[in-house]
């Protein structure tokens, strides 16, 4: 206890001296990543799994992520190589990755595969998996071992603390003045396979126990803002606030998940709190997102997932966020919820495919996301024509802007296809439609059967003026009240240090003679428009 008080002083110490380290702040019903005092947008790529164990395979890795305009690099961190013999740490990969970023100007958020990685106990080190009796693996319903350690392990739990602590120790030590880690990924898609639920002795026991009284509290206290799924199955019992999980929520897959659910949380809080003791930054965890109509079991079922995510909330209150990785279709399906009151979108794994770039604008512009990750980001051949980069580019240059008009309540964002192509927003004096650039026909691509996905950020600097970036979209506007909407002027041009710089005046062809705001499917920029209203 003497060590954790004396390192709470020397962490004060430190913020007093260097400032507070990187933390989540909600201002105007807005939460921004906050890094040295200043909003941060992580325009992110995350390594494939393997690629941050190796310090010579980074080497060349480093410049072609500057190349996309990445601002944060995503990377494990390895149990097992972290601690290949038990209380023996060894940190020569966490630092190599943080002298690898500070040499090419980047942040860290780093990924801690401790007990689980996607649902599996496969970075585990040697010393535990071999040691089944003191670390118990999970059982499906016919006693069968998975390679799942066993969420009711108290041994695993306090290994996998200790471990983390030690890391976030390390971390205070050598980053706490420069804050070159800003966020940690608790284990990594946290789920139970292929059974919805453990059914190991110390599982059975808490399962025919009554729900703990933390939960039905919450529960309780929450009940009109819960999610549709948890409420509908507790509101059917009769909203029970005693009783064994079957009792309370039905005997059903449902109900093991959410039982599971919550001891997975309560595994990750007591990580979070250990953590956090020592250097206190944001926390979270990702989830594996669920196909439609697959059961609990099917999918890595109790994870951090939209239908359990009270459970999580209630049992993890440390956890700053919890985070979806994509590799489902319906995009604004999923972000939508993720994105709560108690919750900021941050997407840190996407698969790096077509699309991915305008999926990005539309988080950062509708959802307000405070960042974007495609998955395997080094994978790329040739990383300056990567769409994702230029993306990133617009995103780098608009990040003050888009941080002032998140607290304006002045941005929005649009993601338009073949199947939806037209979306319509307002923002100051005006009604906005936007438009596939495909619609207009001109592109012989706008014969083909699929079209490009394409998407821009809209940003209100007055009731009559707008800054519009982004790719393949075209703008036209209608006032609020009466008469009709016309273009004064349209700037096209970039940022340079926070400034706005204008290029080409665009009044022209590339308006269609004032007809609308242009930015064609394949090119990347940055609008400047004003607009009047004439009768």
């Amino acid at each position: 206890m003497r060590s954790y008080i004396l390192l709470a002083i020397c962490c004060s110490l430190t913020t007093l001296l260097h400032g507070q380290p990187p933390h989540l702040i909600r201002t105007n019903s807005v939460t921004q990543l906050s890094v040295d005092g200043r909003p941060f947008l992580i325009r992110g790529g995350e390594l494939g799994n393997s690629s941050a164990s190796g310090i010579a395979y980074m080497k060349p890795i480093w410049p072609r992520l500057v190349k996309m305009h990445l601002n944060t690099v995503i990377a494990p961190v390895y149990w097992d190589l972290l601690e290949p013999k038990e209380n023996s740490f060894d940190f020569t990969l966490v630092d190599a990755l943080i002298t690898g970023a500070r040499g090419h100007g980047l942040k860290l958020v780093l990924l801690w595969f401790g007990t689980w990685k996607n649902s599996m106990s496969c970075y585990v080190p040697a010393w535990m998996k071999t040691d089944e009796q003191r670390f118990p693996r999970a059982l499906g319903i016919t006693g069968r071992p998975e390679e799942i350690i066993t969420p009711f392990s108290e041994a695993a739990l306090a290994a996998d603390k200790k471990a983390f602590s030690a890391l976030i120790k390390h971390l205070w030590t050598i980053d706490a003045q420069q804050h070159t880690v800003l966020m940690i990924q608790i284990e990594n898609e946290i789920g139970m396979l292929p059974e919805a639920r453990d059914h190991s002795a110390p599982a059975n026991k808490a399962f025919n126990n009554p729900v703990p009284k933390e939960l039905i509290d919450y529960l309780k206290g929450h009940h009109d803002s819960l999610e549709a799924e948890l409420r509908t199955r507790w509101d059917t019992m009769g909203s029970p606030t005693s009783g064994t999980w079957e009792a309370v929520f039905g005997k059903s897959l449902a109900t093991d998940e959410i039982f599971m659910a919550w001891y997975f949380g309560k595994y990750a809080e007591g990580i979070a709190q250990a953590g956090k003791r020592i250097y206190d930054i944001p926390f979270y965890l990702n989830a594996a997102l669920n196909a439609p109509g697959k059961k609990p079991g099917e999918y890595p079922s109790a994870g951090p997932l939209p239908h359990v995510m009270d459970i999580w909330k209630a049992a993890a209150p440390d956890i700053d966020f919890l985070a979806p990785d994509f590799y489902n279709p319906n995009f604004r399906y999923w972000a939508t919820r993720y994105t709560r009151k108690d919750n900021v979108l941050f997407i840190p794994e996407h698969r790096l495919e077509p699309g991915a770039d305008a999926k990005a604008l539309y988080a950062y512009g509708h959802y307000q996301a405070i960042g974007f990750s495609p998955f395997s980001i080094e994978s790329t051949v040739k990383p300056e024509d990567e769409p994702i980069g230029k993306c990133y580019d617009l995103i780098a240059q608009l990040s003050g802007e888009i941080s002032q008009a998140k607290q304006r309540h002045s941005i929005d964002g649009v993601l338009l296809s073949k199947d939806a192509d037209t979306t319509r927003l307002e923002m100051g004096d005006y009604k906005i439609t936007a438009a596939h650039d495909l619609r207009l026909g001109w592109s012989p691509k706008a014969k083909d059967t699929l079209w490009p996905l394409t998407g821009g950020i809209i940003i209100g600097l007055s009731p009559d003026e707008f800054y519009v970036g982004g790719t393949g979209i075209v703008l036209t506007f209608q006032p609020k009240g009466e008469g009709r909407a016309g273009i004064l002027s349209v700037e096209e041009g970039r940022f340079v240090n926070g400034k706005w710089q204008p290029g080409r005046r665009m009044n022209g062809d590339q308006t269609h003679q004032g007809r609308h705001i242009r930015i064609p499917e394949g090119e990347y920029s940055i609008q400047r428009v004003k607009l009047y209203t004439y009768h």
